[in-house]
């Protein structure tokens, strides 16, 4: 099997991690993998914090509803747009889409590189971006899209059932 499909088919969303350090090697890695991601017309309307203060990450895992594996992470990654980079070129459609779909690609390459050097890591998409922003700090132009921690696994859940290839996928020939 093809070693990048063999990821996408083997990564799973991690919500319980070991207490164990991650080299500066892996988050190099890790950074590559998120700005070597593709973005609309390659303004690169995106940045990415890396938080690994105990209290922030506490804060965090409140401001994502309460969902505490968040804080037990070594690190965490908030995945944010840039408005102020992708407006002028994109307008609204941008903002509300280009940009989303930018920091997703990121994410994206990152799971798969955390996966592939024995990481775990899980979408968290539930959360209230206001208070995501005050505990960051973020300037207005900024918008949280993404929480996502990164660790190595302390369980690995077994694969969620797929739907079939007809009803995901119309030929049109």
């Amino acid at each position: 099997m093809d070693e990048v499909l063999k990821a996408v088919k083997e990564r799973r969303s991690i919500r319980s991690f070991l207490k164990k350090d991650i080299s500066e090697d892996l988050v190099k890695k890790l950074i590559e993998a998120l700005i070597w991601a593709p973005s609309a017309g390659n303004l690169q309307a995106r940045k990415f914090y890396f938080v690994k203060n105990k209290e922030m990450k506490i804060k965090l895992a409140q401001a994502a509803l309460s969902q505490m594996f968040i804080a037990d992470a070594p690190f965490v990654i908030v995945g944010c747009i840039d408005k102020e980079k992708i407006y002028p070129r994109y307008g609204e459609r941008g903002v509300n889409l280009y940009a989303i779909q930018d920091v997703a690609c990121s994410i994206t390459n990152a799971m798969l590189v955390a996966h592939e050097n024995g990481l775990g890591t899980v979408w968290v998409g539930a959360f209230r971006e206001e208070e995501v922003s005050k505990i960051l700090e973020l300037p207005k132009h900024l918008r949280p899209v993404v929480i996502m921690p990164v660790g190595y696994p302390g369980y690995v859940p077994s694969a969620p059932p797929r739907v079939s290839i007809h009803e995901t996928i119309e030929f049109i020939e």
